[in-house]
């Protein structure tokens, strides 16, 4: 097996859970060139850290031929699927055209990763469950990224001479039922600068209203605001700190780099979508409603 393309779309959480899927192509097969095509703001995660040889962006223009049944497929394009020998893909297609359209590039080997995910069985898991017919199988599902030192460097230019373990809050996420109230984070902010511990809140666009209420009410007090970093700077950011968040693509940015994690979950099954590190602590809210979790619970945690 000399060249290996995984196919990942979704969100920045699907694509930290598919990473130990990827290890298992990287450690099974420790002589190919692995190639990942996904949205590449996101994969930039895995580009020459570790897993990645090469990125390659999901939303270039001719791509979309590619879901025409019976399209002229660009020439191009067609060397560059048929130069794999494996290619697994986590697209949904649920006709096929995607897949017969890549059969016609002449592609050796084709396995389908499972672009939904249902049942109690961890993401990870589940994401690693099709390699098994190559003989791969998963161990273990946490995840794991790789800052490089460019990263890092960029972090220590944003933390300046803050000392670590910083305090580091993600207050939101991709959906408002996984939120915990603002004023619950504000309350939780109000006990950490209470006790002198500086806090450095992330952010990206879908956080916004939630950020614009934090900046409000924590006025004069030391806290910074990182919004829309890149991915891996992110990731270097959060390394080695003390994260508090949701059921969120961030949280698992931050497990994955070694982050003691306490994560607060509500209507969402943590056995299935929290992050598997051993750094990671759950606090899961009574009846699944993250209005029942107290502030005081959390500051326990911490």
């Amino acid at each position: 097996m000399n060249r290996i393309l995984v196919i990942r779309g979704g969100a920045v959480g699907d694509f930290v859970l598919t990473l130990p899927a990827i290890k298992l192509l990287r450690d099974g097969f420790p002589g190919a060139r692995i190639e990942i095509l996904g949205y590449q703001h996101i994969i930039a995660l895995a580009e020459r850290r570790f897993y990645a040889d090469a990125i390659r962006s999901l939303e270039d223009g001719p791509l979309a031929t590619f879901f025409a049944r019976d399209a002229v497929l660009p020439v191009e394009l067609t060397g560059y699927f048929g130069s794999f020998d494996l290619i697994v893909s986590y697209l949904f297609d649920p006709d096929r055209i995607f897949h017969d359209n890549l059969r016609r590039c002449g592609i050796k080997m084709f396995i389908s990763g499972p672009p939904k995910l249902s049942g109690h069985e961890h993401a990870a898991l589940q994401l690693a469950r099709p390699l098994e017919q190559i003989g791969l199988h998963l161990k273990n599902s946490a995840a794991r990224i790789c800052p490089t030192e460019e990263d890092r460097e960029f972090a220590q230019d944003v933390l300046g001479n803050s000392s670590k373990p910083i305090i580091a809050l993600h207050p939101g996420s991709g959906s408002e039922t996984k939120n915990w109230p603002i004023e619950k984070w504000e309350k939780l902010g109000e006990h950490l600068f209470s006790t002198g511990r500086t806090a450095l809140v992330v952010a990206g666009e879908a956080d916004e209203e939630r950020l614009r209420l934090l900046e409000s009410a924590w006025k004069d007090k030391p806290v910074r605001f990182a919004k829309n970093l890149a991915l891996p700077h992110l990731a270097a950011l959060l390394e080695d700190s003390v994260f508090i968040g949701h059921d969120s693509g961030i949280s698992h940015i931050a497990a994955a780099v070694g982050a003691r994690c306490i994560l607060v979950f509500g209507p969402t099954d943590p056995a299935v979508w929290a992050p598997a590190n051993a750094s990671v602590t759950v606090l899961r809210a009574p009846e699944g409603d993250l209005r029942l979790l107290a502030v005081e619970t959390v500051i326990g945690a911490i």
